[in-house]
């Protein structure tokens, strides 16, 4: 049954722009981080169905704009108006390093599914990816197009794509560096986008208020879906491969079928339009934060 299991208020002082959820492989420890307008990201566990408060990651200057957590669950980024990604231990709640991403010039971050290297989106059009170890700019990808507003890995390494502030998006061969297809779906700003676990679909979405879903491999439109009341600013897939879910300026989260290509559930719990969503490991938890500064975990039937 789809249900609120637990909710945080005040999670943050300010909006909060920014959530994600990975299970450590060190301690299988379920760790949540979240980034708000306050300058903090904060770091949560979650555990015996309740949010608990860890610490306070302390180091930017500016809101944060993005919140990631590697795939072995240990390590974060976190990227900010202050032009740095900074690099978390998730154990100690220590940082491990601060990379300076030059003026205006990061925006959502995401790491490789390898864990070596962490990808940003920019204002010049190009996706930077900076070296885990190194801390610097080790590669470039040129979109030849608009600020890069959101990107994401696909799980098996493949590929990279990005969305851009007009509506464009890019698919990046990893391995080649080429750009491989070039979709011109929505025709405004790409606020998120992500692959299914299986890296056979892409789901998009975007202020015109509809997401995508899109083939990969033959970067064909396979759907459209609109239900939401205004922009569409988040959306995560469920690792069920099934399933994926969009949070909106409507102040709502829903949850699709992507064969179905349905809506198959809406939570209204929000108060204030909701910036972001994301699965647990198995996808039978989903969490949400918003500008109403709350942080929502939801039951999700698997």
């Amino acid at each position: 049954m789809y249900q609120v299991a637990h909710k945080r208020e005040e999670g943050h002082e300010d909006s909060i722009w920014s959530v994600a959820w990975a299970r450590s492989e060190k301690d299988n420890t379920e760790n949540i981080i979240t980034g708000g307008v306050d300058d903090l990201v904060k770091s949560w566990n979650w555990r015996d169905d309740f949010l608990e408060y860890k610490a306070e990651l302390r180091g930017h200057q500016l809101g944060i704009v993005s919140v990631t957590i590697n795939s072995a669950g240990t390590v974060a980024a976190s990227s900010s108006l202050d032009s740095t990604i900074k690099l978390w231990d998730l154990d100690s709640s220590k940082q491990i390093k601060s990379i300076d991403a030059g003026p205006v010039d990061c925006w959502s971050v995401a790491f490789s599914p390898d864990g070596q290297y962490v990808g940003s989106g920019s204002h010049s059009g190009k996706i930077n990816l900076f070296g885990i170890e190194s801390g610097k700019l080790e590669q470039t990808l040129d979109t030849r197009g608009k600020f890069v507003m959101s990107i994401a890995y696909s799980p098996d390494g493949h590929f990279i794509a990005c969305g851009g502030i007009d509506g464009i998006v890019c698919i990046f061969d990893l391995a080649t560096g080429k750009l491989l297809h070039t979709l011109e779906g929505h025709a405004m700003p790409i606020r998120s986008l992500t692959f299914s676990p299986d890296s056979q679909l892409l789901t998009t979405c975007s202020d015109d208020k509809s997401t995508k879903i899109y083939d990969v491999q033959h970067a064909n439109l396979i759907g459209t879906l609109s239900g939401h009341g205004s922009y569409v600013l988040c959306v995560d897939f469920c690792p069920d491969n099934t399933h994926f879910a969009t949070s909106s300026s409507d102040r709502k989260v829903k949850v699709w079928d992507a064969g179905m290509r349905r809506a198959v559930h809406t939570f209204s719990d929000h108060t204030d339009q909701v910036w972001g969503v994301a699965y647990n490991e198995n996808g039978s938890k989903l969490v949400s934060v918003s500008d109403d500064k709350q942080i929502i975990v939801y039951e999700c039937p698997i």
